[in-house]
């Protein structure tokens, strides 16, 4: 058993406590209504986080999505670390993943593609989680965009990837767990987004609890690879490191070629 292991697991963990702190705070200095909350006003005579007393007047602006909570301090800091070092986590994930399928068996248009979305991802979550959406918010929703939509294409290519690999009956269950969970979490994103545009208050309370289910059942994803990177030993990192190797000889290759028909040429246009 290898502890590369723990890498994978290490990531749900981190990020769904991690955003859950967050709510804690923002709920706490009152810069968003509780996810129980159903009831909202078109305006409120007082900012939410200035009122004081147990019944709170909210409006769509304290509707308690991910980015709401982490989009004042405190609580922006910490949303900004955590979203900052979950995409190096998903970036390295994706990057072992992509070794690991190499060594074991062979590379692929799938596992090439998977790789190529999971590092998107990671780059639309950097975004989202510097960019606050109240002060930024066209690059946050750029960030949201690419982050969104690349980690659903990246657990569906990687559920198609399980199945393509598969040899034992753990592989084949493995497979079904990932296709369970990429159904579920392509439901809820689809229902986020579909409901975020509307202007009913409860729609818009529902696709804030969708965002939240989808983010846990996309790190909930990442850490099924748990199950393949228990095999992972130092030839895994070699497979990289030797696949660039190949590349700059194929590229040193193809430029003597290149060089030898250039350095031919005159002759042949004397002969001519």
């Amino acid at each position: 058993m290898s502890l590369w292991m723990f890498l994978p697991l290490s990531l749900p963990v981190f990020i769904i406590t991690g955003i859950w702190v967050i709510y804690a705070m923002a709920l706490y200095n009152q810069h968003v209504c509780p996810v129980n909350n159903w009831l909202y006003n078109e305006s409120c005579e007082e900012e939410l986080h200035l009122q004081r007393g147990p019944e709170l007047c909210c409006t769509l602006d304290n509707i308690p999505l991910i980015s709401k909570c982490g989009t004042m301090p405190p609580d922006s800091c910490f949303f900004s670390l955590i979203c900052s070092t979950g995409s190096f986590m998903v970036m390295l994930i994706g990057l072992l993943r992509y070794a690991h399928v190499i060594e074991k068996h062979q590379n692929c248009i799938l596992n090439t593609a998977g790789l190529s979305t999971c590092w998107i991802c990671a780059a639309g979550l950097i975004m989202v989680g510097n960019f606050q959406v109240d002060y930024a918010k066209v690059l946050h929703y750029v960030g949201a965009g690419v982050a969104f939509p690349s980690s659903m294409l990246f657990v569906c290519l990687q559920s198609a990837l399980t199945y393509r690999l598969a040899k034992t009956q753990g592989d084949y269950w493995t497979g079904h767990l990932r296709v369970a969970m990429m159904l579920l979490a392509l439901i809820a994103l689809v229902l986020s987004g579909v409901f975020f545009c509307q202007q009913s208050f409860i729609l818009q309370h529902a696709s804030a609890i969708f965002e939240w289910i989808f983010c846990m059942l996309i790190m909930l994803f990442y850490g099924t690879f748990a199950f393949e990177f228990s095999d992972i030993s130092g030839d895994t990192l070699m497979v990289l490191s030797k696949g660039a190797k190949e590349q700059s000889y194929a590229m040193s290759d193809h430029k003597a070629e290149v060089g030898g028909v250039n350095h031919h040429q005159p002759e042949m246009l004397a002969m001519l």
